[in-house]
This record gives structure tokens, sequence and C-alpha cells, in this order.
């Protein structure tokens, strides 16, 4: 029976001896699983959210009475895409309200005329080309082309191209916008239906019932199916541009017109009273 106690007593020892080490085995695996829940958590709540959602303005969201750096931003990047034509003077005013409701109408998006995280998004994303301004908007159109020579090859080389024939005193960036158009709305269609594009976008430039610049006729409501399914952003080839030099150097294979349609994709049936001109290619080119 002595003995008996004593093996017990030994195994007890033993037991409260190991107690201690039984723990930090125990511990030791959840307290790094704990660090790395931790660690997670402080990526999914603060890191991600603030890379996906603000890129580059600031976290405050910016509406009518804002003023700074990133309304400065806001007007420059809404001015790149042609939606606001005011002076960058870092105030938003009006005209900024108006030009961000417009952004959001055509993207989709609630059009509260408020920037907030989403807005930002989708702005940065729709003008990742774009390169701060001089506040001066006489000033601003250069500095946005110079701004641009490294994000695509041989940049001054092609605006330089499509100077040479604007005899209309575009902006650079007026003429990039129309070599998007002209690309994404009639990339596969022949050369002349491609400069008969870019000659309705000057032709309706220079109509009273009409914007006075491309970037604001582009850009229009409704105007142009590239722009609402975002092909206006796609980098133009080579024979866009030349489509839009020539129309600049006064060729315009559509005769005038104002307009023009894809008779198989065409939804407005508004469109199919205009009078009717030309057909070149899938398009039909009317007045």
């Amino acid at each position: 029976m002595k003995k008996h106690t004593q093996w017990i007593f030994a195994a007890l020892t033993l037991a409260l001896a190991a107690a201690p080490f039984t723990a930090i085995l125990l511990k030791e695996p959840g307290a790094v699983y704990a660090n790395q829940n931790n660690h997670t958590s402080v990526m999914t709540e603060g890191t991600v959210p603030e890379e996906e959602a603000l890129p580059v303005f600031g976290t405050t969201p910016l509406k009518v009475g804002s003023s700074g750096q990133d309304v400065y931003e806001l007007q420059g990047r809404l001015k790149h895409l042609g939606y606001y034509a005011g002076a960058i003077d870092s105030q938003f005013g009006a005209k900024t309200r108006n030009a961000v409701t417009w952004f959001q109408w055509k993207f989709g998006m609630k059009a509260d005329g408020i920037v907030g995280a989403k807005t930002k998004l989708k702005l940065y994303n729709a003008t990742k080309a774009w390169r701060p301004t001089e506040p001066s908007t006489s000033t601003a159109n250069k500095t946005q082309g110079n701004g641009n020579t490294g994000a695509s090859n041989g940049g001054n080389t092609n605006t330089a191209e499509l100077s040479s024939g604007n005899t209309m005193g575009l902006s650079e960036n007026d003429l990039r916008i129309m070599a998007n158009a002209v690309y994404g709305e009639s990339r596969g269609e022949p050369f002349e239906g491609q400069v008969a594009v870019a000659a309705v976008i000057l032709n309706r430039v220079k109509s009273p019932n009409f914007p006075n610049t491309p970037s604001g006729v582009i850009f229009q409501p409704g105007a142009f199916t590239a722009v609402a399914d975002g092909q206006i952003y796609l980098e133009p080839n080579e024979q866009a541009r030349k489509a839009v030099q020539q129309a600049l150097n006064g060729w315009d294979p559509s005769g005038g017109c104002i307009y023009y349609f894809n008779p198989k994709t065409a939804t407005s049936k508004w469109i199919w009273s205009r009078p009717q001109v030309k057909t070149i290619g899938e398009h039909i080119f009317c007045m």
C-alpha cells in the first residue's frame, strides 16, 4: 500500500512539473494563428480598401464647397476626358458638380455630384494617362501633352502629325480623343469610313447645335457608343490617327453629315428618320 501511494505521488509530481511545458505547447500555435488573423484583419480593413478605392486622391469625399489639391486633380482629370470645360481653379463649384454628375451618369454610377471612393477609383482608371497640369487653362493642354510622352510610344510624334493639319485650332487632347473615338467607333471599317467618322465629329463641332469642341461632341451624353461601352479608352492605331489627319486636311467622305449609325445594331427609331446621304462600310451617314 505504501509503495502504491509512492507511485501515485510520483505521478502527480511529474504531471505538475510538466504542466507549464504543456501550456506553452498548447498556447504557442494559438498565439501564432491569432497574430496571423490580426495581420489579415489589418490588411483587409485598412490597406486593401485604401489601395483599391483611393489610389491617388485623399480620403475626404469631394462636393460643392470643397477646395484644394484634390479638387485641382479632379478638375484636371475631368477636363482630360472632356467632361469639364471650366478653369482648373481648385474650387468645387457648380461647373465641377455638373461635370462630376455627367461622368457618374455615363459610367453607370449614382449621379449625385459627390466624389466618393467609387467615383475616384472609376475616374482614376479612366484617366491613367493624365498628368497634372498648370492651373491656367491656356497651358493645361500643352502640359498634359508633355506628361503623356512617356505613357505611349511616339506620343509627341503622333500629336505633331495631327497638329500639322489643325486649322481649327484644336487642342492636343482633342486630337488624341478624336483618334480614340475613330478607333473605338470604326476600327474594322474601310479607311474612307474611318475618315467619315472623324469628319462627322468635326462637322458637329462646326454646327451651332452641338458642343464646339471635339471632346464636348464625343462625350455628349448618348452621342457615341464607344463612350458608353468604354472602347473610347482603347489605344488607337496608326490608321485611326491618319483618318483624323485626313479629316483635318479637309476630306469629308460623309458629305457634311452630322450623324451615322449601323443599321444592324441601331436601337433608336429616331435615327432612321434622318435624311440618309450614303453608306460606307457598315455605317449609314445622314443629316
